[in-house]
């Protein structure tokens, strides 16, 4: 039976799709379940606090959601540490310690408690045998609850041998690897995600641990590679010994799409209907999670507009940013005192002129600061004379390099003399001893 908080939270639902549809009978601007929320959080702060306004933030309907990128910066996140059901999202785990416990070839036997779980499955039956890599599509393509019985109970005897309840065991290392990779709001009590009926308990996650999983799971050549195929086939000798292929379907209609590189679904009536995937668009990795969208189209669509969200607000400037040339053509940077003199300096440029950063343009002011090296003696074309920092809201963006872009000798002997008599003359005025160093470039506007 459903519970009564499942049976609250559908009612809630449908009573905000009756209100959409009623706004587009009247004429009314719709935009479906979704809504915006300036409580949201973008890169650390709500959205309120940056300043951040609606027409510049995700219009998404999940209750808990993140955007975070291969290196785990949080770029997006609502209610993402809330403890809520993940449904089908668990076997992203049960993939990463099948694949951190097992190679591909090793076979697996069906037993009857995976062949008779029921719900999604991946058409397995009792005394099938196949490989751990086609249980693994089995467990991640159509979301095969009896992939995940048959993967956990293999699995756990790997872990101890000695065990009399592999599955027990394997839902125990699946909660001791959660720990590891830091997710701090989760506990599972199957491999599959199912909580209700016979299934019914306290598991629980985040939006945050969620994106956690998958960041670890893509880290895996043969993750990667599942949920990114479109082979809807896995070979299987039955108990019979004949062999024979089951046909599989998808979960993940994003697949390919405006890349999108994979991804896990779960729905359940508690969990609402879940999504996590992974995004490449020019080399920038992210994964995206939603959790409790109101139907199936509508966590696809959420999905979408987290991940143009982010790449739409990813901004590509040049590091240099001046009018002022060099001699030589280049940016000028910064003019670097050349201590051996009293008077002279040293043009800078960036080592690489045509330098460029990715900024998130959403993330607060970029600010710059440049650090000079102490110039003496001769200084050649390329010499390095400093770098330059950028960081955006406190958070290092890049760090490069300053050159020279001209020579610079120090002084003979003569001319050496004559500096000590000037510097003589300018401690007696009080004026400085050199040149002073001056940036000329300016932080990049976004």
């Amino acid at each position: 039976m459903k519970t009564l908080s499942s049976l609250v939270k559908r009612s809630a639902q449908l009573t905000t799709g009756i209100a959409c549809a009623l706004a587009l009978a009247a004429g009314a601007p719709s935009i479906a379940n979704a809504q915006v929320l300036t409580t949201d959080i973008v890169c650390g702060k709500t959205a309120d606090a940056r300043g951040i306004t609606a027409d510049n933030l995700p219009d998404i309907d999940a209750t808990n959601a993140i955007v975070m990128s291969k290196d785990g910066s949080i770029y997006y996140a609502r209610s993402a540490d809330e403890q809520v059901k993940i449904a089908s999202i668990t076997k992203v785990m049960t993939a990463i310690l099948t694949i951190e416990n097992c190679k591909m070839d090793e076979k697996v036997t069906v037993s009857s408690a995976a062949a008779t779980v029921g719900n999604s499955t991946a058409g397995l039956l009792e005394g099938d045998e196949l490989t751990v890599e086609q249980a693994l599509r089995g467990l991640m393509i159509p979301s095969g609850n009896d992939a995940a019985i048959v993967l956990a109970e293999h699995v756990g005897k790997k872990i101890d041998p000695k065990t009399k309840d592999a599955e027990a065991t394997f839902v125990k290392a699946m909660n001791e690897r959660a720990k590891e990779l830091g997710c701090t709001g989760t506990l599972f009590e199957n491999p599959h995600g199912l909580d209700f009926d016979e299934w019914a308990g306290d598991m629980h996650s985040t939006a945050h641990d969620a994106a956690l999983m998958m960041q670890e799971a893509m880290k895996s050549d043969a993750f990667r590679e599942i949920v990114a195929s479109d082979d809807s086939w896995i070979e299987v000798t039955g108990a019979d010994g004949s062999d024979h292929s089951h046909s599989m379907d998808t979960h993940n209609e994003l697949l390919g799409q405006d890349g999108n590189i994979g991804g896990k679904t779960g729905t359940t009536d508690d969990a609402g209907y879940c999504f996590t995937a992974a995004y490449d668009r020019d080399g920038d990795e992210t994964y995206t999670v939603v959790l409790n969208s109101s139907t199936n189209d509508q966590r696809f669509a959420d999905t979408a507009a987290l991940a143009n969200w982010y790449y739409g607000h990813k901004v590509t400037v040049a590091i240099a940013n001046t009018q002022e040339k060099t001699a030589n053509g280049n940016p000028l940077i910064a003019r670097i005192s050349q201590t051996d003199w009293t008077d002279k300096t040293i043009d800078a440029t960036l080592a690489d002129p045509a330098a460029q950063a990715t900024i998130f343009s959403l993330a607060g002011e970029v600010t710059e600061k440049v650090a000079y090296d102490d110039l003496s003696g001769t200084v050649h074309v390329g010499d390095k004379v400093g770098s330059l920092t950028l960081k955006q809201d406190g958070i290092k963006v890049v760090v490069t390099d300053l050159v020279a872009d001209e020579e610079g000798s120090g002084p003979n002997p003569i001319e050496w003399l004559l500096v000590k008599l000037d510097r003589l003359s300018r401690r007696i005025e009080n004026r400085p001893l050199a040149a002073e160093s001056e940036t000329v470039a300016k932080a990049p506007e976004v």
